[in-house]
């Protein structure tokens, strides 16, 4: 989420910057934008907010086939990352798909698409998840919420946009034409172009609060709700892909704008992709196409959390053989975080064992932390290498460096549970 941000909201466990300015080499920028998408700017799809990033000095990039702001300004990505760790930042993540699914079986449904135990959820509640394919490895990462048994709101990342929406096409269609949907069949709803912003930051819930008579104190991390802010009713998610408290904030196409010129007044600044990736990072929450991916199961990737106890050894899921396997056996290699010397890792830098001779893994996202002041990294290595203290050696420009395993996330959350 996500991408994947996800993460967003109730998780049960917490789950780039290069300090380069002006330019976007793939040397510079933490992740490469154009993968799998055309760089041309005919061909990319806007946000609400395209026009309002520009008027606001966005310097846009292309990012999972859409034109997304990168930075704004002469704000740089450290000093954006710092604002929104001290103070309060804006996202844009209008890009993510955003769904409706109802209908009587949507529950039973929703927990054959993923291993989340969804009944016992309580209404306006959230949690992270995975869509799987049927050997268990992971199609996206999501975030699904709960209106009601019947209703429930799901976020998927943009660059999974036509692979997650192709799946759930093919999986209604065997779902509502079979014995399982006797009950009711479930129907799909894609709020296009609808807007989507993350507000993030120690001061968000100060700032927001300013615009709503509603008690913000009372909407806990994981929860959301239907608020009126600023007179505009809009679905207010608590949590966020930083680390930090914050709120993602669904809004009509109509209102976008309006909305975002709202909530980006003074102490709020806008920020980035880049910021935000730094942000998830140090919070060690993945993005998919660089820490996940379909070879990829939930248990490799240290999201065991997000499959229900009840459903580990009976839950009747997408993948569930192969997941089983993984977490009966174990999992041939781990999702890892590591603090690396000297220089920042990038994705893909291959990992070794002490001697320097035994590859072990690779790392799949690297910064510098701004919060931090250490490079930090996340990576996949082979059981065994996966314990805490653990040194490894990480292949930095063709010179050997050590890097120490390390847990996630980097920095202590800040999330209000109340």
């Amino acid at each position: 989420m996500t991408s994947a941000g996800t993460i967003r909201i109730q998780f049960s466990k917490s789950v780039l910057g290069s300090g380069c300015r002006g330019r976007v080499p793939g040397s510079c920028f933490p992740w490469p934008l154009t993968r799998g998408l055309s760089t041309s700017n005919e061909s990319l799809r806007k946000t609400r907010l395209y026009d309002f990033h520009v008027q606001n000095g966005a310097k846009m990039v292309p990012f999972a086939g859409y034109a997304m702001p990168l930075s704004y300004g002469s704000v740089g990505q450290v000093a954006s990352h710092n604002h929104v760790r001290m103070s309060a930042g804006l996202f844009d993540v209008g890009h993510m798909v955003q769904s409706h699914f109802r209908g009587a079986t949507a529950t039973a449904f929703l927990e054959w698409l993923t291993p989340s135990s969804l009944k016992p959820l309580s209404p306006y509640s959230s949690t992270l998840s995975v869509l799987l394919n049927e050997n268990g490895g992971i199609i996206d990462d999501t975030v699904i919420t709960k209106h009601s048994d019947n209703a429930f709101y799901v976020v998927t990342n943009a660059g999974r946009r036509d692979r997650d929406l192709a799946w759930f096409r093919q999986k209604l269609d065997e779902w509502n034409s079979g014995e399982r949907a006797k009950d009711g069949k479930v129907e799909h709803e894609i709020l296009e172009d609808w807007g989507l912003v993350a507000l993030q930051g120690p001061k968000a819930a100060e700032y927001l609060q300013k615009f709503t008579s509603s008690d913000l104190a009372k909407l806990t991390f994981g929860k959301s709700a239907y608020v009126s802010i600023g007179g505009f009713l809009l679905h207010v998610a608590r949590g966020g892909y930083t680390g930090e408290d914050g709120f993602e904030i669904s809004i009509p196409p109509s209102q976008t704008v309006e909305v975002a010129q709202l909530l980006s007044q003074s102490p709020v600044q806008l920020a980035g992709l880049g910021a935000r990736d730094s942000l998830r990072l140090e919070a060690g929450m993945c993005l998919y196409g660089n820490d996940l991916d379909e070879d990829t199961s939930p248990v490799e990737a240290g999201l065991s959390w997000v499959i229900g106890k009840d459903r580990k050894e009976s839950g009747d899921f997408i993948g569930a053989e192969g997941v089983r396997k993984h977490l009966k056996d174990g999992p041939p290699r781990r999702r890892v975080g590591l603090v690396v010397e000297g220089a920042p890792a990038r994705q893909g830098a291959q990992l070794f064992a002490h001697s320097g001779k035994e590859a072990i893994g690779k790392v799949t996202s690297g910064i510098p932390s701004p919060t931090l002041n250490k490079n930090i990294a996340m990576g996949y290595v082979l059981s065994g290498w996966h314990k805490k203290g653990t040194e490894v050696e990480v292949d930095v420009r063709n010179k050997l460096r050590k890097a120490v395993v390390t847990p996630m996330p980097f920095i202590k959350p800040n999330y209000w549970r109340g």
